[in-house]
């Protein structure tokens, strides 16, 4: 009789561990799927910004022809971001993306003409819009990328997550102090 109550404690305390263990693996599942669905959300907001930049550059290309330069490489960025890879990579281009398009809009002031035009001054409502739900989109993420990895890196839920493969995740940095300001529109 005596030797069946550590057999039963024994059985307890496994179960609890495995209970516990189940818990924690599913805590770290479910943050992983918000730092996912951050991610799409940020994802969605620059292929739409993507998807503005062609327009802005034929509307811009028919004023400053000899601008040429600039033009390609805002071309070239947006076609690179698409591609990239990796996080670090796409954070990188994004924000190169960012001081190429100010760049566009500083060279806009030089043409009064360009700057009166209906088609500019939409797309660069629209791209300011733009820009705002990308804030947003990327607040989200860092936020999910944070609690995930307070959950991958405190203990003990580091045990379980070590365990799993599940990795810490980075977050979505603007780096500069100029990437920090709102776009500015001039309407």
């Amino acid at each position: 009789m005596n030797l069946s109550i550590p057999w039963t404690l024994a059985v307890l305390a496994a179960g609890g561990l495995c209970l516990w263990v189940i818990v924690a693996f599913n805590r770290l599942v479910r943050s992983r799927n918000l730092l996912r669905e951050g991610w799409s959300g940020v994802d969605v907001q620059l292929k739409r910004r993507h998807s503005l930049v062609p327009n802005l550059l034929e509307c811009v290309k028919g004023y400053s022809r000899h601008e040429q330069a600039v033009l390609e490489r805002v071309a070239a960025l947006r076609s690179r971001a698409a591609g990239d890879e990796t996080l670090a990579q796409r954070r990188t281009d994004e924000n190169a993306l960012t001081d190429q398009l100010r760049g566009l809009f500083a060279l806009a002031e030089a043409y009064p003409d360009l700057k009166a035009n209906r088609s500019f001054l939409d797309l660069q409502t629209q791209l300011a819009d733009i820009e705002d739900q990308i804030q947003m989109a990327r607040r989200y993420y860092n936020g999910a990328a944070r609690n995930y990895n307070i959950l991958v890196e405190s203990f003990p839920g580091n045990l379980v997550a070590r365990a799993f493969g599940f990795a810490r995740a980075e977050f979505f940095e603007i780096e500069t102090a100029t990437h920090r300001e709102a776009p500015k529109v001039e309407v």
